[in-house]
């Protein structure tokens, strides 16, 4: 089944109810509830093992990929339950597409790193188009346009994290997801994926996974904090304690786990 393309008046865009995420037996993440709102920029943050990382997975079912691992609740994308078996996982992540922790651009020309998947998913416009459109929605066609025939492992670290977010959206998704995007990269690039990511969610819903509260409060709109607590067989379980707008989470938070991690008291 096809997602269709909602208008811009659609307040969520994607919405969890009641989701918990299972590693064989092992709850890993307990009843979550969220509303992720449109073109706008959702954090995720949390101490390791709260189950961040793990939740993001879900709205793309990349989950599906690790043997034993199955939800209860539900997720709807465009009002759609993602888990329905007539939703076919790979047209679900042409819609939801995925930036991981570490750059990893394909052995090949910055050109076909780009031009590489919108051709195995089909596309049949300009291909010349679609490379530069999708580099300069990146900030990086200035700084590679005379380099296309060189290889996308030939560019910087912070280059070749855009490099990766230009090939993420050449597919046209409709949300962005990023898992820690610039850990592994230097101040002044991460700073330029910042900067990016302000710029993008005009036209697009993102969610980042930060450990780095100074990023949530410089880019995102809204915050999720997830925790943590040890279970009877000592594995930890995750689960969300609040979620808001990303002013109230740093100025005001309601539930005191939320105080004292903002404040730095753990983590």
């Amino acid at each position: 089944m096809a997602f269709t393309t909602k208008t811009a008046t659609d307040e969520h865009i994607l919405r969890t109810e009641e989701l918990s995420v299972f590693y064989g037996n092992f709850k890993a993440v307990s009843n979550v509830n969220l509303d992720i709102k449109k073109n706008k920029i959702t954090a995720f943050i949390g101490p390791s093992g709260c189950g961040k990382s793990t939740v993001l997975r879900c709205f793309n079912r990349l989950n599906d990929l690790i043997s034993g691992t199955h939800i209860e609740g539900r997720i709807t994308f465009q009002n759609r339950n993602i888990y329905d078996k007539k939703i076919d996982p790979v047209d679900l992540r042409r819609q939801v597409g995925m930036v991981f922790q570490k750059p990893n651009p394909f052995p090949k020309s910055i050109y076909e790193n780009i031009a590489f998947g919108a051709r195995v998913n089909g596309y049949r416009g300009d291909m010349d188009v679609l490379v530069e459109q999708s580099l300069r929605q990146a900030a990086l066609w200035d700084e590679v346009k005379d380099k296309l025939k060189q290889s996308g492992l030939s560019i910087s670290g912070g280059q070749q994290q855009r490099l990766c977010i230009a090939r993420a959206l050449a597919i046209q998704p409709e949300v962005l997801l990023m898992d820690e995007p610039c850990s592994a990269l230097d101040p002044i690039s991460t700073l330029r994926v910042e900067e990016l990511l302000r710029e993008l969610k005009s036209q697009y819903t993102i969610i980042i996974v930060t450990h780095n509260m100074q990023q949530a409060t410089r880019v995102s709109d809204m915050t999720a904090f997830f925790n943590a607590r040890a279970t009877e067989t000592g594995n930890k379980m995750g689960y969300l304690v609040e979620y808001e707008l990303t002013e109230s989470i740093f100025s005001n938070p309601q539930q005191e786990d939320t105080r004292n991690y903002v404040g730095g008291k753990f983590g």
